[in-house]
C-alpha cells in the first residue's frame, strides 16, 4: 500500500510530448534544492562522459554494419538514434517523478517493485559486463595486428599472444576503474572521444591520400544481411545503464535533455560518416573492425590501430561504476567503503579477462532489452499512460516494440554466428 500511495505522489501527470523543456516534472525546483546527492560534474564534463559511453568501439564496427545490409540500412541507422535518444528521455523523465531515484535499479523498482529492481539489476550488471569484456578482445585483436611476430614464453609455459595481450592491458585498465569521481572520470573520457574522432580522420587519410580510394560502389540493400546490421547499429547506441549515473553526477539536472541530444547527434554524425568512409573504401571486404583491413606499413594506419587501443582503456572504469555503485550499496553496512571498493573492482577486472564465451548471444538480447524495451515499460507504469490511449502513450509501446524487434533480430544473429563458429571448431 506504501508503495502505490508513493506512486500517486510522483505521478508523472504531464505527458513527454512538451514544446517547453522545463514543463512535466513535478516541483523540479524542490528536488534539485532538497536533493541531497546533487553532483558536482559540469556540463562539459557529462557530455564528455555520455559521449564516451555511446561513441567509441561501435565506430570499428560501423562500416561491416552498412556492408552487410547495404546502404538503405542507414535508414535504419537513423530509426536506432532516434528511438535510443527518446528512451534516454524516457530514464530522465522517470528520474525527474521521484527524487529518491538515484540509479537504473532504483527505475525498476519505482514500476515495478523488487521484482522489476531485481531484473533490470541483472540485466544491467551483465550487459556493462560484457561491453567490457569486449573491450579487452578489441585490445587483443589489435595488438596481434599490430605486433604478430611476438610471442609469450613464461617458466615454458606458451601463451598466445592475444591472450599475453589481453592480460597486459588488463594491467593497465585497472588504475582507472579504480576511479568513481564523474567529474574526474570526464578527462579520461575526453581521450575516448578525442581518440574516435582521431580514428575517423585517420580512416579517411588513408583513404584518400594512402592509395586505398574511395572506388567501392557497395550495394543499396543486402536483405540476408539486414538483421546484423541492425544488430550492430542497435549496439552502438546501448549506453543507457550509464545514464542514471551520469544524470546525477550532474551539478545542474536540467541541462541533461541537452547533453543527451548534443551526444546522440555527435554519435549519429562520426558513426554514419565513419560507416560510409569505410564502405566506400572496403566494400563488402570490409571487416568486422575496419583497423583490421588498413595495412600496418602506412602512418596513418598506425596511428588509427593505435589509437584504437585508447578507446577501451577509456571507457572501461565508466562501464563498470553503475556495476560496482549496486555492488557496494550491497557490502556498504560492514565493509570498509574504500577498501570493498578496490576490492570489487579488482575481481572485475579479473574475471573480464578469463570471461568471453557467449558475449555476443548474451549481449545482443541484453543490449536492446536495456537500453529500448525496458525504459519504454518502466515510464509507461511510472507515468501511468498505460491506462488512456493518447498519441504518446502510441509513441512509446512503438519504440518498446522496436527495441524488441531488435533484441529478436540480434539474438538470432548471435546464434547464427555461433553455430557457424562450433562447426568451424568441430
Amino acid at each position: 500500500m506504501d508503495h502505490v500511495n508513493k506512486q500517486d505522489d510522483y505521478s508523472l501527470i504531464i505527458p513527454l510530448l512538451v514544446t517547453n523543456g522545463d514543463v512535466g516534472t513535478k516541483g523540479k525546483e524542490e528536488q534539485y534544492t532538497n536533493n541531497t546527492a546533487i553532483g558536482t560534474a559540469s556540463f562539459i564534463s557529462t557530455c564528455f562522459n555520455a559521449l564516451n559511453a555511446l561513441s567509441g568501439v561501435g565506430i570499428l564496427s560501423i562500416p561491416y554494419a552498412l556492408a552487410s545490409g547495404g546502404w538503405l540500412t542507414l535508414i535504419l541507422l537513423l530509426v536506432i538514434a532516434s528511438s535510443t535518444f527518446f528512451t534516454g528521455l524516457l530514464i530522465q523523465r522517470c528520474m525527474d517523478s521521484d527524487p529518491t531515484i538515484r540509479t537504473y535499479p532504483d527505475i525498476g523498482e519505482r514500476a515495478f517493485g523488487k521484482a522489476g529492481r531485481t531484473l533490470i539489476s541483472i540485466s544491467m550488471k551483465i550487459e556493462l559486463y560484457l561491453v567490457a569484456t569486449g573491450f579487452l578482445i578489441l585490445e587483443g585483436d589489435n595488438l596481434c595486428k599490430l605486433f604478430p611476430e611476438i610471442d609469450f614464453d613464461i617458466y615454458g609455459t606458451r601463451i598466445g599472444s592475444k591472450t599475453a595481450f589481453i592480460v597486459i592491458i588488463a594491467i593497465l585498465i585497472l588504475p582507472t576503474s579504480l576511479l568513481n569521481d564523474m567529474s574526474i572520470l570526464s578527462y579520461i573520457s575526453a581521450s575516448g572521444v578525442l581518440a574516435s574522432v582521431i580514428i575517423l580522420c585517420s580512416v579517411f587519410w588513408a583513404g584518400a591520400f594512402d592509395g586505398i580510394g574511395f572506388q567501392e560502389k557497395g550495394n543499396i540493400v543486402k536483405w540476408n544481411g539486414v538483421p546484423s546490421a541492425i544488430s550492430l547499429y542497435a549496439f552502438c547506441y546501448c549506453a543507457h545503464p550509464v545514464f542514471p549515473t551520469l544524470y546525477t553526477s550532474m551539478k545542474n539536472q536540467r541541462q541533461f535533455t541537452k547533453v543527451l541530444f548534443f551526444c546522440f547527434a555527435f554519435s549519429t554524425i562520426t558513426y554514419s560518416l565513419m560507416a560510409v568512409i569505410g564502405y566506400l573504401m572496403f566494400g563488402s571486404k570490409v571487416e568486422s573492425e575496419i583497423t583490421l583491413n588498413l595495412p600496418t606499413n602506412k602512418l596513418s594506419s598506425r596511428v588509427a590501430i593505435f589509437t584504437t587501443l585508447v578507446t577501451p582503456i577509456a571507457k572501461y572504469a565508466l562501464m563498470l561504476t553503475p556495476i560496482v555503485d549496486t555492488i557496494e550499496t550491497q557490502f556498504q553496512s560492514f565493509c570498509n567503503k574504500r577498501k570493498c571498493s578496490f576490492l570489487i573492482r579488482t575481481i572485475l577486472m579479473i574475471s573480464t579477462v578469463v570471461f568471453g564465451n557467449l558475449m555476443s548471444l548474451v549481449g545482443a538480447l541484453l543490449s536492446a532489452t536495456a537500453s529500448i524495451t525496458i525504459p519504454c515499460l518502466c515510464y509507461l507504469k511510472i507515468s501511468g499512460i498505460y491506462k488512456r490511449i493518447g498519441m504518446e502513450m502510441i509513441i512509446v509501446w512503438f519504440v518498446g516494440l522496436i527495441g524488441l524487434i531488435v533484441a529478436v533480430v540480434g539474438t538470432y544473429v548471435s546464434l547464427v554466428h555461433l553455430k557457424t563458429h562450433l562447426f568451424v571448431a568441430i
